[in-house]
């Protein structure tokens, strides 16, 4: 339990805060965060936890970064804000671009900055629509997502977003987003005579094209591995056939590297690991690893050449889009994920854990699968191994499990009660993905 410190501190929380996904009862226990050193979170009482999902995905440089503090202090000095409209621009914003623009997908050469990844699909649903309009095809408005896919809960985002809990509270969703089945390997059922999972899956889109009218379908959001639905990672010609579905039937092809961007998954960006290029991206988290508020979309060159040749504004714009200080952080980012290998730490720490996480979990009867590609993995527990039945929200494995990893010293997320969900920090040590491992190893055992 909480000592003074802490208690005091959650009092004051309560008669004033509104957090995400916010429940009085999740929140009777919570941990103040009141510093932070690499991978590891002090709470209020000064005791330590390992973060076992950086932040929210986000923070893969670890707190204590001196290099980011001074970045931001720098810009804060010569210039703390700056408006991001056309007819308005700054150095850093400028210089990010430019840096995107080298390491990105080759045909993505042009970018919008935003606050965050729920703005960036907002960016990018209106993004989509314009083109299609300009191309003289403005019956192509209808945008097609993944169950278990996540985008943001901004009003659109979250309707794009395929976790059926973020819906009811919020219903009607905009009628335009539909959602085909995630390729899952651990529980998509392929059809009978199909040529493999993978393609069974992918083609559950073309079946979605044709079934809405391929002539109303704007775009095709995915994530290339699916974070918060349960790390998802598809099979290898999974994306390798969407690219070919997108490309007959004229669907642009977004990827949403919010999470898997700049080095989480073992390369820069997700799709490379399967070869293919996506006609738009869309990106925030790592790229400035939580330190500031930064996200963005980054567009193909022909994309970017019909807006430019339209000679009329895109009537789309937030405040904070271009933020000088955001991008003087985003740059310093780049510079660590770059001097220090973030993909090949990544990939090398990744393989650490997964492993880690077979040797001691693959035999266990309550574990239905182990799964993860680079530094991203997912534990999924059921209760019947034989069966892959889940186990019912009034089991309250998912609490319990939660329990269980805090009082050991890890702290993480859960997809609803059956997925452990684990990202540390790229900058975490062997040690640390070790002892993750041995606090994940435990916590399951006790409570299954």
């Amino acid at each position: 339990m909480p000592n003074d410190a802490n208690a005091a501190l959650l009092d004051r929380d309560r008669n004033h805060l509104l957090h995400s996904l916010h429940s009085s009862k999740v929140h009777e226990n919570a941990r103040v965060w009141s510093r932070g050193e690499g991978a590891l979170l002090y709470d209020a009482n000064g005791e330590s936890y390992l973060d076992g999902l950086a932040g929210l995905w986000n923070n893969t440089a670890g707190n204590g970064r001196p290099e980011l503090v001074r970045a931001a202090a720098s810009q804060l000095e010569e210039l703390a804000y700056a408006s991001g409209y056309a007819g308005s621009s700054n150095p850093r914003a400028i210089e990010l671009a430019e840096r995107l623009a080298a390491i990105c997908y080759p045909q993505i050469n042009r970018f919008y900055f935003t606050s965050g990844g729920g703005e960036s699909s907002d960016s990018n649903f209106k993004m989509a629509r314009y083109y299609w309009k300009l191309k003289g095809r403005p019956e192509k408005v209808k945008f097609i997502s993944r169950q278990w896919g996540y985008h943001g809960v901004t009003f659109a985002a979250m309707c794009a977003t395929g976790i059926s809990p973020y819906h009811p509270m919020f219903e009607p969703l905009i009628p335009e987003f539909v959602h085909v089945p995630s390729p899952y390997p651990y529980r998509y059922q392929a059809p009978a005579g199909a040529a493999s999972q993978g393609i069974a899956a992918a083609d559950e889109l073309e079946k979605k094209i044709l079934e809405e009218g391929p002539e109303t379908v704007a775009m095709f959001l995915a994530e290339p591995v699916q974070g918060a639905g349960g790390v998802i990672v598809p099979q290898d010609d999974y994306f390798p056939r969407v690219r070919e579905i997108c490309d007959e039937y004229d669907v642009l092809l977004a990827s949403d590297e919010v999470i898997t961007g700049f080095g989480r998954t073992g390369r820069m960006f997700g799709l490379e690991h399967w070869g293919v290029q996506p006609d738009m991206i869309q990106f925030a988290k790592a790229i400035t690893s939580g330190y500031f508020p930064l996200g963005g979309i980054g567009i193909s060159d022909e994309i970017a050449a019909t807006i430019d040749e339209a000679g009329k504004p895109w009537m789309h714009a937030y405040t904070y889009s271009a933020h000088p200080v955001g991008c003087a952080v985003g740059l310093a980012m780049l510079d660590i994920v770059r001097d220090e290998d973030f993909p090949g730490q990544a990939a090398e720490k990744g393989k650490r854990l997964l492993v880690g996480l077979k040797d001691a979990l693959i035999e266990h009867p309550h574990v239905g699968d182990i799964r993860g590609l680079g530094l991203m993995c997912g534990v999924e527990v059921v209760k019947d191994r034989a069966t892959k039945a889940p186990f019912a929200p009034e089991d309250g494995v998912g609490p319990r499990l939660m329990q269980a990893m805090v009082s050991r010293g890890l702290f993480t997320r859960l997809r609803g009660e059956d997925v452990i969900c684990l990202a540390p920090p790229i900058v975490a040590s062997n040690e640390q993905i070790d002892r993750i491992v041995e606090i994940v190893h435990d916590a399951v055992n006790e409570v299954l």
